[in-house]
Parts: C-alpha cells; sequence; structure tokens
C-alpha cells in the first residue's frame, strides 16, 4: 500500500486570502451535515473583513463548530473576534434563545405558550397538529435581529444540517398561516370576549397580545422578502463529490426553489486534485496532494469523484460551481480558511 507523506502547513502568506468578496448582504451555507458549511462560511466571513467590510459570521447548526473552526470560542451574541478586522461571530443555540427570549418568543409573551411542540396545545387545535420548528422559531428570531443590525454591512450564516434549514425556511409560512387563523379567531369571538370583561377582576381585552403577533408576521414577511431577493441573498449550497450528497443537494435545490430562495453558488468541497488546479493565489507546493499514479486508494476514491462531479455539473448547470480540494491538513484556524477563502473567489 502506497504512503502518503503529509507535512502540515506552517504559514500562509498574508496576500494569499482574498481582500474583500463579491457577494450581496447576506449569503447563507447550507447542506447535508457534515459536508462543510461551517468551514466555507468562516472563510467568506474572514475574506469579507479583510478589506473594511464589517462582516458578522453567525452559526444556527447545534453542533456548534464555529468556534473549533475559528480556534477561540464565539458567544451566542454577535461578538468581535479579531481585532485588526470587522469580523464578528456568533453561534445561536436554539434551546436557550427558546428559553431566554423576553419578547415575541419568550415564555412569558402571550404567544410564549403557543410555540411549543406539545401536541395538545393551542398551535395544535388552530394547524391541526403540533407546532413545528419551536427552536428553530427562536434561532429565527436572533437571525431576524442580526440582518437587521446597522452594526454589520454583509452576514454570512452557517445553517444548520439541511433538515433544520427547511424547517427554518418552512417556518415563515406556518406562523403566516398561524397569525391570519388567530386574527380570524380574534374577529370571530370578539363579541364573547367583550362579555368577559370584569369576570376575573379585570378587563379583558381582546387585543391584548396582538400587537406581538403582528409585530412578528412583519418581522417574518421582511425575513422571506430579503431571503428571496438575489439582491440581497446568496444561499450556497454546500456539497461533497459523492453520490448521496449530490442526491440531497439536489433535493435541496429543488426545495429552495419551491420557496424561491435564490441559489446562486454550488461548492464542491474536499474534491481529490492539486490546488494550483483550483486557484493560483496559493503556493501550491505546501500541500500534499493524492497520488493518482501509484496510490491505489487514491485512484479509486478519484474515480467515485469524477462520476459524481459529472452528476453535480448536470444537476447545477447555471450555477457558479466553486471547488475546493481535499486537504490534508484538517482546515481550522485562518492559515488554512485563508486558503479555502482563495478558492471560493
Amino acid at each position: 500500500m502506497a504512503e502518503i507523506d503529509v507535512e502540515a502547513v506552517e504559514r500562509i502568506d498574508e496576500g494569499d486570502v482574498p481582500t474583500g468578496i463579491e457577494a450581496p448582504e447576506y449569503v447563507l451555507y447550507g447542506g447535508k451535515g457534515g459536508v462543510g458549511k461551517t468551514t466555507c462560511a468562516a472563510a467568506t466571513g474572514l475574506a469579507s473583513a479583510r478589506d473594511g467590510t464589517r462582516t458578522l459570521v453567525v452559526s444556527t447548526d447545534p453542533a456548534h463548530s464555529l468556534s473549533d473552526t475559528f480556534e477561540c470560542d464565539i458567544p451566542a451574541e454577535a461578538t468581535k473576534i479579531r481585532e485588526e478586522i470587522p469580523l464578528y461571530a456568533a453561534e445561536i443555540d436554539p434551546d436557550a434563545a427558546l428559553e431566554n427570549q423576553a419578547g415575541m418568543l419568550g415564555t412569558d409573551s402571550p404567544l410564549g405558550g403557543m410555540l411549543g411542540n406539545e401536541e395538545d396545545g393551542p398551535m395544535a387545535s388552530l394547524l391541526g397538529g403540533a407546532m413545528p420548528g419551536a427552536d428553530e422559531a427562536a434561532a429565527m428570531q436572533k437571525l431576524i435581529e442580526f440582518l437587521d443590525d446597522d452594526r454589520f454591512d454583509r452576514v454570512v450564516v452557517d445553517t444548520a444540517p439541511t433538515g433544520h434549514t427547511l424547517r427554518l425556511l418552512e417556518l415563515p409560512e406556518i406562523m403566516d398561516t398561524m397569525v391570519g387563523r388567530i386574527v380570524s379567531l380574534r374577529q370571530r369571538f370578539q363579541g364573547m370576549m367583550d362579555g368577559m370583561k370584569g369576570m376575573f377582576g379585570g378587563e379583558a381585552d381582546p387585543k391584548e397580545g396582538m400587537d406581538d403577533l403582528d409585530a412578528m408576521k412583519a418581522q417574518i414577511e421582511r425575513l422571506r422578502t430579503t431571503l428571496r431577493d438575489p439582491s440581497k441573498t446568496d444561499f450556497r449550497v454546500v456539497m461533497i463529490p459523492e453520490e448521496m450528497s449530490v442526491f440531497e443537494s439536489k433535493r435541496l435545490l429543488t426545495q429552495l426553489d419551491d420557496f424561491d430562495i435564490p441559489v446562486g453558488t454550488v461548492v464542491v468541497n474536499r474534491v481529490m486534485e492539486n490546488l494550483a488546479d483550483v486557484t493560483d493565489a496559493v503556493d501550491s507546493s505546501q500541500f500534499v496532494t493524492p497520488n493518482l499514479d501509484s496510490c491505489e486508494f487514491c485512484q479509486q476514491r478519484w474515480d467515485v469523484q469524477q462520476g459524481a462531479l459529472r452528476e453535480a455539473q448536470e444537476v447545477f448547470r447555471g450555477h457558479d460551481i466553486k471547488r475546493v480540494p481535499l486537504f490534508a491538513d484538517e482546515v481550522r484556524g485562518e492559515e488554512m480558511l485563508r486558503v479555502v477563502a482563495a478558492c471560493l473567489e
């Protein structure tokens, strides 16, 4: 069996990472778990901030690998993580956000009790089943806050794995329906509620809590409009060159299209090829590359990847396709993130 001599990359030249990126205000990386979304988001955020663009990288993935990628602790609130450039980061904990949100999604608000997953709760009767995505609702609320934050010129989002992402994207439609039905019920039972005034030592205000619902509906509509505007948002699908990943990405692309979410870029990660074939911005001689001449394992894996790449080329025709090589080194820390940023340029 052929042996591959691997040497760690000690230093990447400062000029090897792109200064700035060409992208709209909001960049979302999505795809199946474990394909490298966090790496791409971190690299994009780093490159974006290098030209002075105030950039926030935020993760809605419960795995919280953004801290590992940047090699520093990242809190739930947007925090500057580099002194020399305007790079900020946050890791949203959906459970904590749901527990601590004291506003529209908080447990103390009129809407708080409605957003649980109880099968016999108020939303179950209104929507014909358990209200899905309470944790995603909290994450969405935090995301809305970040999108509206004047501190940032660009927000780069590392989304949760595909299934969770779709629940998050589906939630605005569910919430919209929910608010509409509550408004309808309020109108139908207006007379009954008027008759209840003073029954319990006070007056029952039929409009109590509806301001929260109206505000939520407005926020949901704003988020939905933003996600659907290609001049503001680029949802980038990340995949690896394997048949199942291509299948999963194709399904994600179809579902995003159903929601009118624009997908401008497809990133194929961990391709067994020479870095020089992807970008000339980095000195590829520093990197070990697969030996496709004498390594039988490398050759077989390359054959598998070639088939997946051909299929992906057909599936994602018309999109901007970026390739990131398979590195011998683990991609973490700024040195490697600069290399990935060069590949995504």
